[in-house]
């Protein structure tokens, strides 16, 4: 049986889904935690196959904590659970490590089924979500060749004076680009732009 901790503080969604959870009889409700404190802890020794997360938690980001727990856990599944259905915010939980992602507005099945999905190893969208990431790809992100080159020299490490070099720009038109990608691609930071550019094959 798929062993779940819930971290929401939200008390009333956590029994909520509890029950939806466990009805099935395919997975077990075995900690719930209302601080990304408390969750922390208890990790500590007790670890569950799946970490259904709130994105936003009272004492931090819900995708900062996932990409601790990931770089702790790796062998921990986190579903991340929210109200948000921004790309941006989708694209940094996955680049934090997160499995897949959940509207707290969706259905009991779809949570089940998303538990379900990221033990088999594969990545889960409620409806909604994976709509919305459908849409964003297909038609929303587009990469100049220029954009592709520079992503190509960030991903192997070169410095901005190194790509200006390699580029024939300037320090600052780099900046420039660097700045555009991370719009473009709903990162934050070089590390998640490169983990992005490989994992949708942009490089």
């Amino acid at each position: 049986m798929i062993q779940v901790h819930i971290a929401d503080d939200h008390r009333m969604l956590v029994e909520g889904l509890q029950a939806a959870i466990e009805e099935p009889g395919t997975a077990k409700v075995v900690d719930t935690s209302h601080t990304l404190d408390a969750c922390r802890k208890t990790l500590l020794f007790r670890r569950p196959d799946v970490l259904l997360l709130d994105i936003s938690m009272p004492d931090g980001s819900g995708i900062d904590f996932c990409k601790e727990m990931h770089e702790a856990y790796p062998g921990v599944k986190i579903l991340m659970l929210t109200t948000y259905d921004e790309y941006t915010m989708v694209n940094r939980a996955i680049a934090a490590g997160a499995s897949g992602y959940i509207q707290k507005n969706a259905l009991s099945e779809e949570v089940v089924k998303g538990i379900e999905t990221v033990m088999a190893g594969e990545e889960y969208f409620s409806r909604e979500i994976d709509r919305m990431m459908k849409k964003r790809i297909n038609h929303a992100v587009w990469l100049t060749v220029r954009e592709q080159e520079l992503l190509r020299h960030i991903v192997d490490g070169c410095t901005n004076q190194g790509i200006a070099d390699r580029m024939f720009l300037s320090v600052e038109t780099i900046k420039t680009y660097r700045k555009n990608l991370i719009f473009k691609l709903g990162t934050k930071n070089a590390a998640e732009l490169v983990q992005i550019a490989i994992r949708d094959k942009w490089v």
